[in-house]
């Protein structure tokens, strides 16, 4: 009679690449620790590799781990949401503003939404002059690293791989 010898052997884990369904908790921090989004207080976010729904910076940041992986991971500004680029404030005269101005005035951080060819840009007043006014239409967060603070909670998907 032979003996049977049960395997305790945990089953290999599934490491993140291109097309994995991946649940996790994430927080984007500045280098200076102050948090500028979260999940850990609510659901954790789900989305598959490659769908879009995360910069191609934070994508690379995640290829290779796997459920259970606790990582603080700097992206570069460039990689995250771009350098700042000084031609993207424009000094828009003020008679643009009439209509909006009725509803509320023009202010140092106001943001504001411009209509444009692909859909609406956001902009952010810089400055208020006596006949223009300055935005900047740069990502808020452009020109800071960011931390990318991931818990991976589960990874599934065809195109994982088992290690």
């Amino acid at each position: 009679m032979s003996d049977l010898i049960a395997s305790t052997a945990e089953e290999p884990k599934a490491k993140i690449c291109d097309g994995s369904r991946i649940t996790l908790h994430f927080a984007l921090l500045l280098p200076s620790g102050e948090e500028v989004d979260t999940t850990r207080r609510g659901q954790p976010a789900t989305l598959t590799l490659g769908d879009g729904n995360l910069l191609p910076g934070f994508e690379a940041a995640l290829i290779g781990l796997q459920a259970g992986d606790d990582a603080q991971i700097t992206i570069a500004a460039a990689e995250a949401f771009g350098e700042r680029n000084p031609g993207n404030v424009q000094i828009i005269a003020k008679d643009r503003f009439a209509e909006f101005a009725e509803d509320q005035p023009l202010e140092l951080g106001l943001m504001i939404s411009f209509q444009a060819a692909d859909g609406e840009l956001p902009g952010v007043v810089t400055q208020v002059f006596s006949e223009s006014v300055e935005v900047d239409f740069n990502h808020p967060l452009s020109g800071n690293d960011i931390v990318f603070d991931v818990s991976i909670l589960s990874v599934e998907g065809p195109q994982a791989r088992q290690v």
